[in-house]
């Protein structure tokens, strides 16, 4: 080895990258058992082999919350026979550990424990799958933290605001500031970032000469407004991201052009689910960072299951069957036959020459039915491959595509089965659905008082939770205080109430008074229920039927003999309307729905038809209201950070207050190829000074 490699490998951090092990997943199956388990000791052969500084993880190391005894045991051994021995640690640890590792009574880092023979220390913060829970805020990750096996990092203990501080270290001449924010649900951590509550520390001395990277456990890929953490809100000085928990292994780093800093996305080591996104080829990384220069080679993993998926739509084989060919259930289920062994082929082609890939592969064919096809029996289907497949039960998945909204331009010939159609709609919830009808729908139906985000949880309550009166008072007590903030402002002509209405509105989204207000009218919903001694009422045990009509009554049927007739009481409820249904009682013959039965629509009528119950004046009650259309997403920007604190003598951290703060050129390099050339790491383009 020559002299100058000497010193860049005395300079050099070799670092193993890998995420979401899932350890434990479906280890009571017999055949996928040991997937898991198995991964994970390739990958800490690996780190041995490469005589790696450390292991970093990006979360979710355990499937389970509360991993069982077995899956501990392995992952126990497992680390105490690859990460301990006599390999001296080559880099220290420059910053306060109490602050750094604040979950175990032992805020220090494993290798400089003295009672401890570490050789590959272990870093990782926690996922969502095993996340800290309970009155102590403790995880599975804190058990190997608490035994020495693992140093677990990035714990936030605190729901209102974040300080990230880094782990910092040196190795040689190179500076390595290392990041780590544990599993946060998505939609509090989004609005964290909007209200400037998420802060990343960074070294006093010499910032341009730390090589920043930032682990993180959330959504990636956007799954809702705000179901996800954009990648423009995580600060500009950031060299690397390790993205963690999308599964999907896309780990060659990409370029945000926008930040200017490279995100990596290793993926799962084992399939937890049948999506293509879990059939893309599984990679570790080995990351080599000298200086300001990095260097990422991904390796890809051996032992994990073969997985194959396609999709088949059984109206592009018109030249072959038509719905109303005879016996096409069969031909349908032959062509399926031929498809999944056509995929078996070419697993069992892929196999050759690797003797630690596991001999079943798994096997997924999405069958798409629409057009008037029929299922077949996938269980009868499966017995002919329980021998040859991984996941018998499961091959064979059924779907039909959701029909797309036409516009009508005949109203005469309209095919009226088409448009009566229904689909399942499966994995949205009930928000979502408001949230998309509301983002799709024409300008003159938006939302002026209330919004989607209230009337999308007002309708869940409604439909999960028999909550009848949750949209009625919502829509009440958002009036109530609409009225009281114009009358507080003073505002009397008809412009400036359109434009403070959408003002106080706006200004309430994604914020905690939103939840607040929310959660205050479902509580009067509660209560008026209890009040009238109303439960929530399953239709189908108490054998009535819910009707859902935009008619105003709907005559019920006579009723039965009972105990004794009862009184004909004709109170009503405290500000109820004389349109308003009746509460149930005993009465012979009624001719209003039941409270209990009304529908979705006559929850909206009701609260237009019901006073206010408050001494507050309604003077505004007769105002026309404009229709607010800015239904837009928070612009994905990078939020100021609040001014930084007076440093303190013992602080060696200051806070990254600004995003257009300049940073050193990074030279960055990357090796895409599965080869194991001994190519030099560190050449390629160098990043200009912003």
């Amino acid at each position: 080895m020559s002299s100058e490699n000497t010193i860049d490998d005395e300079d050099t951090f070799k670092i193993l990258i890998a995420t979401d092990i899932h350890l434990g997943y479906l280890e009571k199956d017999a055949i996928r058992g040991n997937d898991s388990f198995t991964t994970l000791e390739e990958i800490l052969k690996c780190a041995k082999t490469n005589q790696v500084d450390f292991i970093l993880l990006g979360g979710d190391l355990f499937h389970d919350n509360k991993p069982s005894r077995r899956c501990l045991h392995h992952c126990i051994t497992m680390l105490r026979q690859y990460c301990m021995g006599d390999t001296p640690i080559q880099f220290n640890i420059l910053s306060d550990q109490n602050v750094n590792f604040n979950t175990t009574k032992f805020p220090w880092v494993n290798y400089q424990d003295e009672n401890l023979n570490i050789s590959i220390p272990a870093f990782s913060i926690h996922g969502n799958h095993d996340d800290p829970t309970g009155a102590e805020g403790l995880c599975a990750l804190d058990l190997l933290s608490a035994s020495g096996l693992v140093n677990h990092f990035g714990h936030s203990h605190s729901v209102e605001r974040i300080e990230i501080s880094p782990i910092l270290m040196q190795k040689g001449k190179t500076k390595l500031a290392l990041f780590g924010l544990g599993s946060i649900p998505d939609e509090r951590l989004y609005r964290m970032f909007v209200n400037n509550q998420v802060t990343m520390l960074r070294p006093k001395e010499d910032q341009d000469e730390w090589f920043n990277i930032f682990t993180i456990h959330q959504n990636r890929s956007k799954h809702g407004p705000t179901n996800y953490i954009p990648e423009q809100f995580l600060d500009d000085f950031l060299d690397l991201v390790v993205w963690g928990h999308e599964h999907e292994c896309l780990i060659a780093p990409t370029r945000n052009e926008q930040q200017l800093f490279y995100v990596t996305q290793p993926g799962s080591s084992v399939a937890t689910s049948l999506s293509p996104g879990e059939a893309t080829k599984k990679h570790i990384g080995l990351l080599k960072v000298n200086g300001r220069k990095m260097n990422l080679q991904k390796i890809p993993l051996e032992t994990v299951r073969q997985f194959f998926i396609q999709d088949v739509v059984l109206a592009d084989y018109q030249d072959q069957f038509t719905p109303d060919t005879p016996q096409v259930t069969k031909k349908v289920e032959n062509l399926c036959y031929a498809k999944v062994t056509e995929m078996l082929e070419e697993a069992e082609r892929e196999r050759l020459g690797c003797p630690l890939t596991p001999e079943k592969p798994l096997i997924r064919l999405r069958v798409d039915y629409s057009g008037g096809f029929e299922a077949f029996n996938t269980s009868r289907f499966s017995q002919k491959f329980v021998e040859r497949v991984a996941n018998p039960k499961d091959i064979i998945h059924f779907l039909r595509r959701r029909e797309q909204k036409e516009d009508i331009k005949d109203e005469v010939n309209v095919d009226y089965g088409k448009l009566l159609k229904t689909t399942a709609v499966e994995g949205l919830r009930v928000e979502d659905l408001v949230k998309q009808y509301f983002e799709a729908t024409e300008q003159t139906v938006q939302l002026s008082l209330l919004t989607e985000k209230g009337m999308g949880k007002a309708i869940q309550e409604f439909v999960d939770k028999d909550e009848k009166d949750a949209i009625e008072e919502l829509i009440t007590y958002q009036l109530e205080k609409t009225q009281r903030h114009l009358q507080a402002r003073g505002v009397t002509t008809e412009q400036d109430i359109d434009t403070e209405i959408r003002l106080f509105r706006d200004s309430k989204k994604n914020t905690t008074e939103e939840e607040k207000e929310i959660s205050e009218a479902i509580n009067r919903a509660k209560a008026l229920r209890l009040e009238r001694g109303n439960e929530p009422v399953d239709p189908i045990l108490s054998g009535e039927l819910a009707l859902d009509s935009d008619e105003d009554s709907v005559p019920l049927p006579p009723p039965t003999r009972g105990r004794g007739r009862g009184g004909r009481g004709r109170g009503r409820g405290r500000g109820a309307a004389p349109s308003e249904p009746k509460p149930a009682g005993r009465s012979r013959s009624q001719k209003s729905l039941p409270t209990q039965n009304r529908s979705i629509m006559q929850a909206f009528q009701a609260s237009s038809q019901r006073s206010s119950r408050t001494s507050a004046t309604t003077s505004y009650a007769d105002v026309e209201m404009t229709i607010d259309d800015s239904d837009d997403d928070i612009p994905v920007k990078k939020a100021s950070r609040p001014p930084p604190r007076p440093a303190s003598s013992s602080s060696s951290f200051t806070k990254n207050s600004s995003q257009s703060q300049s940073q050193s050129s990074k030279g960055i390099a990357f090796d895409d190829s599965d080869d194991d050339e001994e190519d030099d790491p560190f050449k390629g383009p160098s990043r200009s000074r912003r």
